[in-house]
């Protein structure tokens, strides 16, 4: 009898490996025309499952890439109207200076009072200017630098798309 059970408890052991192994490595205990290999199966799952994640990579990049070329174009139109701003404030002051010359040679210290105001706001505006000029600058770096990485990671995608197919083709067909 315990000879019996001992076999019996051996069979059992058996049985279960041969069913986990056959679960773990994708066969369903048939016959089985389509699986070339046991961990192929899987080894094909994650690689197409690679090849959707990395075709989405590369579709967010490339949004990415036109977002940044919109706020470069939208950066320069600053600059240039930044740098119109500041060639007119600094017209303004060189007319409040030219008034204030004048109106010392009258001896108006009404408008000498006036026009040292108006070239004190004109000095503001002009600091203003170059300070927004300098923003925009700087956004301007940092969104080519932006373009650059995002055009990098295209790339990096790409590459990463080819050795998925690749790794796919290799796995279907087993070369």
């Amino acid at each position: 009898m315990r000879r019996h059970l001992a076999q019996l408890l051996a069979l059992a052991v058996l049985a279960l490996g041969t069913t986990v192994y056959a679960q773990t490595s994708g066969s369903t205990g048939g016959s089985t025309a389509g699986s070339t290999t046991s961990g192929s199966n899987s080894d094909l799952q994650n690689d197409r499952k690679d090849l959707r994640q990395d075709r989405r990579d590369r579709r967010r990049d490339r949004k990415d890439i036109h977002q940044d070329k919109r706020d470069l174009r939208h950066d320069r139109k600053d600059v240039r109207e930044d740098k119109r701003d500041l060639k007119g404030d600094e017209k303004d002051l060189a007319k409040d200076r030219r008034d204030l010359r004048e109106d010392r040679k009258e001896g108006d210290k009404a408008d000498i009072a006036k026009d040292k105001a108006d070239i004190k706001s004109d000095k503001k505006d002009i600091r203003a200017d170059k300070k927004d000029l300098h923003e925009d600058r700087k956004d301007i770096h940092q969104d080519k630098k932006d373009l650059h990485h995002d055009r990098k990671d295209v790339r990096s995608d790409k590459r990463d798309i080819h050795h998925d197919r690749k790794d796919i083709r290799h796995d279907k067909h087993g070369k």
